[in-house]
């Protein structure tokens, strides 16, 4: 499956989209002309709205859409952006989708949940993580990383609050997106978080989260897990969806060759 779309550099950074400006009355909005973009065969489109720090998604299926992640705080307005660009092609906004609620995925939900009147979909072991702005515990799996959240855990946990939001939907291990127009399924993936969820989108495509990175290739295991050995067993749960592309919140899309030959590698090592 290949990827639509072009990344354009800002600065040292890079970003999956590419912007003008559009007068609307007295108003100018910046409008995306281009976000880097999949597209299944059913024709569902899956743009990322976010990148840098963390990624995020809108996954549309011509009429509505749904927000996968929300970003940090830092990049509301971007993504306010992305929203009202399809918005101004006459899509609506269904509804809000965190993969889990450490504060980089969920610095925006709040806002946009009271700006769009807009559902929050959410693991029950997050929610009550989620209205109390507060993370999930933040473990390192490497000694270093591992050392540096020992140290420095509960200042993190100080420093990365976030605005409180309710949730209205509770996922347990699976949740069909049928009723809302969507040809997918959210997955419990846990590991990173006990309340992790991974997006399945026509059985192609897979919106993972923190479930594993892409920013260390060929290495897909995350620096940060509460429970690694779980991390691993949710990426076998990953490839039996036969999803062949896995998008993760950092670093860039992996392939299904490079999800197995990781799984393969580290699942001998657990315990039986």
């Amino acid at each position: 499956m290949q990827s639509k779309g072009s990344q354009y550099k800002s600065g040292r950074r890079r970003f999956p989209w590419k912007t003008k400006y559009e007068q609307y009355g007295k108003i100018t909005v910046s409008v995306v002309i281009e976000m880097k973009k999949w597209v299944t065969k059913s024709g569902c489109q899956i743009y990322q709205s976010l990148g840098g720090r963390c990624n995020s998604f809108l996954v549309s299926n011509g009429k509505r859409f749904l927000l996968v992640d929300t970003g940090g705080k830092m990049s509301r307005r971007t993504l306010v952006n992305r929203v009202e660009t399809l918005r101004l092609r006459g899509e609506s906004p269904a509804g809000i989708i965190l993969t889990h609620t450490h504060f980089d995925h969920t610095g925006n939900a709040a806002a946009l949940k009271t700006k769009y009147d807009l559902p929050v979909i959410v693991h029950r072991n997050e929610a009550p993580y989620l209205t109390q702005g507060k993370n999930p515990p933040i473990i390192g799996t490497f000694a270093m990383v591992k050392w540096c959240t020992n140290l420095f855990g509960q200042r993190l946990q100080d420093w990365t609050r976030y605005e409180p939001a309710e949730p209205d939907v509770l996922v347990e291990d699976h949740y069909d997106l049928g009723s809302w127009g969507f040809e997918g399924y959210l997955l419990h993936t846990p590991g990173h978080t006990a309340g992790s969820l991974s997006l399945i989108i026509d059985q192609e495509i897979a919106i993972v989260g923190d479930a594993m990175v892409g920013m260390f290739k060929p290495s897909i295991y995350s620096p940060f897990a509460c429970d690694s050995d779980q991390m691993i067993r949710s990426w076998e749960k990953l490839l039996a969806t036969g999803c062949s592309v896995f998008l993760p919140a950092h670093g860039t899309a992996n392939s299904r060759e490079l999800v197995s030959g990781q799984y393969r590698k580290y699942i001998n090592s657990l315990p039986k």
